[in-house]
């Protein structure tokens, strides 16, 4: 970077966490907030907002302040392809696939994301979250969900 230039990454960091926080704290507006004694449904994300709010700023003010620093890499392409899908495809499969099925896949799919991932490591690794998410969210913690769904003529 040139002399007097500015930190760009934590430049676009501080303004993303600061309108972040402006549009959680304006969808969290038209709830009742109460007070610190007798909290609203909006108050603990308003105060989140706040601090998300004032995290951005810190980050924005210091960016501003100090010369140098990075410029952005490479978008990692791979990471966005397979990390984002994973969660999604849990949420609208875990009720018809069931629990066991769905988490399974869904480690699959996000073991992905890593070039350096190999598909006998990536089963591996599946078949060790879906056993110890299963011991503990079934077992454990009781949770009520089913561990074979509908979709499955198990």
């Amino acid at each position: 970077m040139t002399p007097g230039s500015k930190d760009t990454t934590d430049v676009v960091t501080g303004i993303l966490l600061i309108l972040t926080a402006a549009l959680f704290g304006w969808q969290t507006s038209t709830l009742n907030i109460g007070t610190a004694f007798r909290m609203g449904p909006g108050y603990f994300p308003m105060i989140l907002s706040g601090l998300l709010f004032v995290l951005g700023l810190v980050i924005l003010l210091k960016a501003l302040k100090t010369p140098g620093g990075e410029p952005f890499g490479t978008i990692a392409w791979r990471g966005i392809v397979f990390i984002l899908p994973a969660p999604i495809f849990f949420g609208l499969t875990v009720r018809g696939l069931g629990f066991v099925p769905s988490i399974f896949v869904t480690t699959l799919i996000a073991a992905m994301a890593s070039a350096r991932m190999k598909p006998l490591p990536a089963v591996l690794l599946a078949i060790v979250v879906t056993v110890f998410s299963t011991l503990v969210f079934s077992y454990a913690l009781g949770l009520p969900f089913r561990r074979f769904g509908p979709w499955l003529p198990i």
